[in-house]
C-alpha cells in the first residue's frame, strides 16, 4: 500500500469517528431498549427523578409532560419503542465493529442499512418535520460517504480483514 496522504489520513480519521459515534449510539439505543422492556422499573424510577419537581410547580411544562408520557410506555407503544431501539441499537453495534475491524462485508452492508435507516428517517419527517431527524439525517449521509470513500480505498488496496 501506498504512503496515505494527509488528506486520505483526514478522511480515515472522520470515519473512524463516526463509527464510533454509530456504536455508541447503538450501545445507548441498545441499553434504552432494554430499560423499556421492564417498564415499572422506568415508571417508578422517572417518578422518583421528577417528584420533587412536581411538588415544587405542579405545571412545570417539562416536567408534567414527562409525567403523563409515562403510561404510554408501559402498554404496546413501550413495547414496540423497547423491540426498535434494540434491534436498531444491535444492528448499529455489529456494524460498527465489522467496520472498525475493515471487514469487507461491513462496508456494503452499513452503506445499505445506515441508508434504510434514512428512508425511514424522511418517512418520519414527513409526519414529524423535526429538524432532529434532518440532522441525523444529514450526519447518517456523511457516514455512508465516509463508508463508501473508505470502502474504495481499502478495496483498491486490498487491506481487508478475513
Amino acid at each position: 500500500m501506498p504512503q496515505e496522504s494527509q488528506k486520505e489520513k483526514y478522511i480515515h480519521t472522520l470515519f473512524v469517528w463516526g463509527v464510533l459515534l454509530k456504536a455508541v449510539d447503538g450501545v445507548l439505543e441498545t441499553l434504552g431498549g432494554v430499560i423499556l422492556c421492564f417498564p415499572g422499573v422506568l415508571t417508578r424510577f422517572v417518578q422518583f427523578l421528577i417528584a420533587n419537581e412536581l411538588l415544587e410547580d405542579p405545571h412545570d411544562f417539562l416536567f408534567s409532560h414527562i409525567h403523563d408520557a409515562l403510561p404510554a410506555l408501559t402498554g404496546s407503544l413501550g413495547l414496540f419503542i423497547a423491540l426498535y431501539l434494540l434491534i436498531h441499537g444491535i444492528i448499529k453495534i455489529v456494524l460498527a465493529a465489522g467496520l472498525l475491524r475493515n471487514k469487507v462485508w461491513a462496508y456494503p452492508t452499513a452503506i445499505i442499512v445506515f441508508a434504510l435507516f434514512i428512508a425511514y428517517q424522511l418517512y418520519h419527517y414527513a409526519f414529524s418535520h423535526s429538524i432532529f431527524l434532518l440532522v441525523l439525517t444529514g450526519l447518517d449521509l456523511v457516514v455512508i460517504w465516509l463508508t463508501w470513500h473508505e470502502y474504495r480505498y481499502f478495496k483498491k488496496y486490498h487491506v481487508f480483514a478475513t
